[in-house]
């Protein structure tokens, strides 16, 4: 298939790779209003920080596209309607909030005319995605980098899908996996399935399958076993919001695989831009944690696994603390989590 570009602009339209018919079906969905990319956004057709970024950025050029006045002072109006909107689909996912103030503040440009405006935003979108797809490639140079030098060729574990399908193209985590096989370094990634929407396996599986990656997929319950039994070198994961201490929230089970990893002396890496570093925050405490719907823990496609009359508790993410993270991996290199502040002032 060659390269995976999850979101792309066409004409007057996004269309988005459907992640939720992968990996019986590659289907691509058009979206053509801002409120159709909030519902995109919502029910995980396009999921994954960075990815969601640039999906909201290009919302923001959908709804610029739906106003037909030319009144400057109704158009930003307009423009934050369309943002209120956005904002409130993934509440974990840090880069959707910093991609729609990137188009707010470009929304205040001085042009001589709205189309003018509606121009501008369109290219600070496309640089948005543009600029996402280098900064992941980045990630995974600096990322191989910093893998254990030995052995020669690398076992990694990866939690969810940081791939291109979460990204503008090329992926974080699975970037620096990525990275590491074009490198000839990689002997195999193992992917966790990643319960309860199973990302890891319909989604990392498919990306690594599509590259020629080797790929084994695990069970969520089997990694501690894994680094046990000695099969796993090094963790790679990605991220949807970093606290400036370093805490960082990532898919849930991911707290879980960092407590093994230090258990058993692996060194564990997160890999994200450093937009997904929140500077409004100083602790993993404060980050919101989104809740999902039952459904997803007590139903497998159109099968109920569990009897009516359960209680169900659905969190889409947990906080790894910081003091568990090795590195933390930025398109500027890898800093330890207390060194996150020089990497924000070197951006």
């Amino acid at each position: 298939m060659g390269a995976i570009f999850p979101v792309i602009w066409h004409g007057d339209r996004v269309h988005l790779i459907d992640q939720t018919r992968l990996p019986a079906a590659y289907e691509l969905k058009e979206i053509r209003t801002s409120a159709e990319m909030a519902t995109a956004i919502r029910t995980m057709i396009v999921r994954g920080a960075p990815a969601i970024g640039v999906a909201a950025a290009f919302g923001m050029v959908l709804g610029a596209q739906e106003y037909s006045g030319s009144d400057r002072a109704s158009f930003l109006a307009h423009l934050e309607a369309v943002a209120t909107d956005l904002r409130q689909t993934r509440p974990t996912a840090v880069n959707l909030f910093w991609a729609i103030d990137r188009m707010l503040s470009a929304a205040q440009a001085e042009t001589a005319t709205i189309e003018a405006l509606k121009d501008h935003l369109l290219a600070t979108a496309q640089a948005i995605a543009s600029e996402d797809v280098a900064t992941c490639q980045a990630i995974g140079q600096h990322g191989l980098a910093a893998l254990p030098s030995t052995p020669e060729k690398l076992r990694l574990l990866t939690h969810c899908n940081a791939g291109a399908l979460a990204t503008a193209g090329y992926g974080t985590a699975l970037g620096v996996v990525r990275s590491a096989w074009r490198a000839n370094r990689l002997e195999r990634v193992y992917a966790d399935e990643t319960r309860p929407r199973l990302q890891g396996a319909k989604l990392t599986a498919w990306e690594c399958v599509q590259e020629g990656i080797p790929v084994t997929l695990l069970a969520d319950t089997m990694a501690a076993h894994c680094m046990q039994r000695g099969m796993i070198d090094a963790v790679v994961v990605g991220a949807d919001r970093i606290a400036l201490n370093g805490d960082t929230a990532n898919k849930i089970g991911t707290y879980s695989v960092a407590l093994a990893a230090q258990a058993h002396d692996i060194p564990f890496f997160v890999a994200a831009p450093l937009s997904t570093i929140d500077t409004k925050i100083h602790t993993g405490a404060e980050i919101p944690i989104e809740e999902r719907h039952p459904q997803e823990i007590y139903q497998v496609g159109f099968t109920r696994i569990a009897p009516a009359g359960v209680d169900f508790y659905n969190p889409a993410f947990d906080v790894t603390p910081a003091h568990l993270i090795t590195g933390i991996i930025t398109e500027l290199g890898v800093f330890a989590p207390a060194d996150l502040a020089r990497g924000i002032g070197a951006a």
